[in-house]
């Protein structure tokens, strides 16, 4: 099992309309476009803490992850190069550089669509939590900085104020997530049948299924399957088209109705 940190941002909004209730957002080309850790590593070059070989190697990494979506081969090639990258690095660096990153570059890639859905639970008083592989340092950043309520991420280990190159669990990725959000829901006191979950990768697909309302944001080819063969609900930001959606379905008591709201007129089975 992943050992995972949880950061709370903001205010807690709940009501007791919707006691038990939360939202839940993957991170990368789910609530932004491409991987936000690529976003770190071109920093740090910057910075002088990598080399334009290290961050030429990432950037052709986060073009494929846009391109074609996320697959478990690239997230450890990534976790790897990252891990051996960061060894030895300052926590104190990568605290000061996350507030850098979400300013410069990933405040530019937040998809207004996914964003808006956030907004909308958070209006409707679920507490909405970032879920994601992200590092806990930057997930916490981007958590805070959109008003969201918290965040887990992946946790590194510290050794005399810096990164050592290793993991604390393992990354929090995949089958991972289904184990963290009912570790989360049993903390909190969440009814996760009540609950809404959003990715964009097939690979969390324990995530989504372990929620009432699973929703594919950005989809890759076998998650946009998947979420036809279940009649889960699809929204697609990643063109100038209205999303398309399957499955029409309210969201009790959240003013959320797929397929309902401008922009998501269109529906298909």
């Amino acid at each position: 099992m992943p050992e995972v940190n949880i950061v709370t941002a903001g205010e807690d909004s709940a009501s007791s309309d919707h006691e038990g209730e939360a939202a839940f957002f993957d991170v990368d080309n789910t609530m932004m476009k491409g991987a936000s850790l690529f976003h770190v590593a071109r920093k740090m070059y910057q910075k002088k803490a990598f080399t334009l070989r290290d961050a030429a190697g990432f950037a052709w990494k986060q073009a494929k992850f846009v391109l074609r979506g996320e697959t478990l081969e690239d997230v450890h090639s990534v976790r790897d190069s990252a891990l051996v990258l960061a060894a030895g690095i300052p926590v104190e660096m990568v605290q000061t550089m996350g507030e850098e990153v979400f300013d410069e570059m990933i405040e530019s890639k937040i998809w207004p669509g996914t964003l808006a859905l956030a907004q909308q639970h958070l209006g409707s008083g679920r507490p909405v939590w970032l879920m994601t592989a992200t590092p806990i340092e930057v997930a916490s950043v981007i958590a805070s900085r959109l008003g969201l309520s918290g965040a887990l991420g992946t946790v590194c280990e510290i050794k005399d104020g810096a990164y050592t190159g290793k993991l604390v669990g393992d990354i929090l990725h995949g089958p991972a997530k289904g184990v963290a959000v009912r570790e989360l829901a049993e903390r909190e006191q969440l009814d996760l049948s009540r609950c809404w979950a959003y990715s964009d990768s097939f690979n969390d697909v324990p995530l989504l299924s372990a929620v009432g309302h699973p929703v594919a944001i950005n989809p890759d080819a076998r998650l946009r399957r998947h979420a036809r063969d279940n009649n889960w609900p699809v929204y697609d930001f990643r063109s100038g088209r209205r999303a398309a959606t399957w499955g029409l379905r309210a969201a009790t008591g959240a003013g959320i109705i797929y397929g309902g709201w401008k922009g998501f007129s269109r529906f298909h089975r």
